[in-house]
């Protein structure tokens, strides 16, 4: 999110990463996360001519790829895949 990645993206997957850490380590007060993803990187004004407007990029905040995305959170699954289960036993 915004808060734990100082709005820059690029941060998210450390920022996941340590999520990742922290549930492993018996935090189970973290229920889910958010990322700013898109299928492009980065952000974009909405420029008069429409025309103009790149395929796939937010006009809002900044974001992660769709690769960068699939691969922090199949990293994330990956390593959660026998630590979640437990959590609710």
């Amino acid at each position: 999110s915004h808060a734990n990645s100082n709005k820059d993206p690029n941060v998210q997957p450390l920022v996941l990463k340590d999520v990742t850490h922290q549930i492993m380590e018996g935090n189970q007060s973290i229920i889910g996360v958010m990322i700013e993803s898109n299928i492009n990187a980065g952000n974009q004004s909405i420029p008069k001519d429409l025309s103009e407007l790149k395929y796939g990029v937010s006009v809002t905040d900044a974001c992660i790829d769709w690769t960068t995305t699939e691969t922090a959170i199949l990293e994330m699954a990956d390593k959660l895949r026998d630590v979640l289960p437990a959590r609710t036993s």
